[in-house]
């Protein structure tokens, strides 16, 4: 069996995390340049950020060059059927807190177009630019702020999102995501390729489990 590795043509962190003073929240915040990918979910670190509505977040947006993948698939490259494609994101080791035992869910972007941009400041959100929690680009917010992206379907037609489970918090995500390909190769017209958004499941982001600490990818 072989393997060809296609890398990433952008990925960037957006957030709606309060910036140190906790009064600020940096959802214009870039970090499209930065080295690091991050999810996270916290609750309670104010009185507003408590709900679903205002938990304080970070998820991650990552595109690859579908128009390639086809190609090759046109060349004889890649053969036509019968083909995997998973995403592979390596973990990050960090001194923060991990959680355990949890899912992340990766979701294909819909009807937006985003700008990666060239902010590197994860922690203190000063690298101000689009894409960000609430544009896509400098002239188009998204739909809903946090990124506009497809949500599960009850059907395999439907389906445009899958989850990957963390046992030990640690591990790499390695995810089948012929759920999005096969609508990126067969269904172009109604599903143009905008990538995927990785964030932690709804309901983390309710407040049903709690806070979730910090999970990073290269």
């Amino acid at each position: 069996m072989g393997i060809k590795r296609y890398y990433a043509i952008s990925d960037n962190t957006i957030t709606n995390a309060f910036k140190e003073n906790l009064e600020t929240r940096g959802t214009g915040s870039n970090m499209g340049a930065s080295d690091i990918l991050e999810a996270f979910v916290i609750h309670g670190q104010t009185s507003a950020s408590i709900s679903a509505e205002n938990a304080e977040q970070s998820r991650i947006l990552i595109e690859f060059d579908v128009n390639a993948m086809l190609a090759d698939i046109s060349n004889d490259i890649v053969p036509s059927s019968s083909v995997d494609y998973v995403l592979r994101l390596f973990n990050a080791e960090h001194a923060q807190t991990t959680p355990l035992s949890y899912s992340l869910d990766v979701s294909m972007i819909k009807e937006n177009g985003w700008n990666e941009g060239t902010g590197l400041d994860m922690e203190n959100y000063t690298d101000l630019g689009e894409s960000n929690w609430d544009f896509a680009t400098p002239t188009k917010a998204w739909d809903l702020t946090g990124g506009d992206y497809y949500g599960v379907g009850s059907n395999a037609a439907a389906i445009h999102s899958s989850s990957y489970f963390f046992t030990g918090g640690v591990e790499n995500l390695e995810l089948n995501i012929n759920f999005a390909m096969d609508k990126w190769r067969n269904h172009h017209v109604n599903y143009p390729n905008y990538g995927l958004i990785v964030k932690h499941t709804d309901p983390v982001i309710s407040g049903a489990l709690g806070t979730y600490y910090t999970k990073k990818f290269f």
